[in-house]
């Protein structure tokens, strides 16, 4: 018997990832999302959008090769298991385990250049309140952050501490880029506390935009 619940608690994130695989592309293949806003820039990004939203950015940008921290929860392992059936790059890891060496590890592919996007209120929230370490992130690698809006109707969302977005079948759905936003490599604590309230408001300001346009 103990073996058996071993065997199924390695097994389950592999078939319960599956199956949220296959119903996030099913249903995002049938919604017709709007690209907008501004251009990113070249070079080393960060997409800043809200863990509640994420659902159709992760399709919309899969098999691009971008980078995602993802946590070493058992949660995260299902998380993971998708993102890499995406075709994302992983670095696990978060504030409450591993979070140091994700980090670090982060800066590196940032400063090769690479992209990444991140849900700065997660993963455990409070939602829509950025926490500091995607700034950290952007001054130590000198990349730009991008608010990012997503939205779709019409939507369900679920009974969850960040109200997750579950677009419906053939609906239509918009993601809306901000202004990229820069952190000074040498900038004060005050300084950096100000670029997070920032980047909050430019995320905040986005999102209902997008809702509005959508």
């Amino acid at each position: 018997m103990g073996q058996l619940k071993y065997k199924w608690r390695e097994v389950r994130p592999r078939l319960i990832s599956g199956l949220l695989y296959s119903l996030l592309r099913g249903i995002s293949s049938t919604v017709r999302i709007k690209l907008a806003g501004p251009t990113p820039p070249d070079g080393p990004v960060i997409y800043c959008g809200y863990h509640g939203r994420s659902f159709l950015f992760a399709n919309y940008f899969r098999r691009r090769g971008y980078w995602v921290i993802i946590s070493q929860s058992n949660d995260g392992e299902m998380q993971a298991n998708i993102f890499r059936r995406l075709g994302y790059q992983i670095i696990r890891g978060s504030t409450g385990r591993g979070g140091a060496r994700a980090a670090v590890e982060a800066i590196r592919v940032l400063k090769r250049g690479d992209k990444m996007a991140m849900t700065p209120d997660g993963p455990r929230g409070p939602t829509h309140v950025i926490q500091p370490g995607v700034i950290t992130l952007a001054q130590k690698s000198g990349a730009a952050l991008i608010p990012s809006g997503i939205t779709s109707k019409p939507r369900l969302f679920a009974k969850s501490w960040d109200s997750y977005l579950v677009p419906m079948p053939f609906g239509k759905g918009v993601i809306l880029f901000g202004e990229a936003i820069y952190v000074p490599k040498d900038a004060t604590d005050d300084e950096l506390e100000q670029c997070r309230l920032r980047l909050q408001e430019e995320c905040n300001r986005v999102e209902l935009e997008a809702d509005t346009m959508c």
